[in-house]
């Protein structure tokens, strides 16, 4: 199904997927819709940037050689890295690719990901998509409320 027009209402849960490796792109899909995403997927950095600018995603999920050949060429990493906080926060950001250990915090850090998952387990990629999500969605809800108490004023 072509997404290029594809609308997006209040309730749905959009997904961006970037993808060279049409086998992981298939697996990753398949992981999201059965979770209730609405999934997009991007055929180059361009394509990605325009998306992502477009919708506020609650996950996007780059494949470590997205059009490109190393990790280190990946121009849509390279965007997110770059991106300010206030542009990105609204998404789980996961990278998958064969460099990675699952779920390695200093990986996921270097990388200014969420999470990384390494493609050889993909066969476990609901799983990983739902606790990487959980995750997140945790963190932001405890920050939100730190946030919110910080600025909140006393009532007299």
């Amino acid at each position: 199904m072509n997404d290029q027009f594809e609308f997006i209402s209040a309730t749905d849960k959009p997904a961006l997927l970037a993808f060279s490796s049409p086998e992981w792109l298939d697996e990753v899909k398949k992981a999201l819709q059965e979770l209730g995403f609405k999934v997009h997927t991007a055929a180059t950095h361009s394509d990605f940037l325009v998306r992502f600018s477009q919708v506020h995603y609650q996950v996007v999920i780059i494949e470590e050689r997205f059009a490109a050949n190393t990790l280190q060429e990946n121009l849509t990493l390279q965007a997110i890295q770059r991106m300010p906080m206030q542009q990105r926060r609204h998404a789980t950001i996961i990278l998958i690719g064969e460099s990675f250990q699952t779920f390695t915090p200093l990986q996921a850090l270097h990388e200014s990901v969420h999470a990384v998952i390494n493609s050889s387990e993909l066969f476990l990629v609901k799983q990983l998509l739902e606790k990487a999500v959980s995750d997140n969605q945790m963190f932001l809800h405890s920050y939100q409320d730190a946030l919110g108490r910080l600025f909140s004023t006393p009532a007299r």
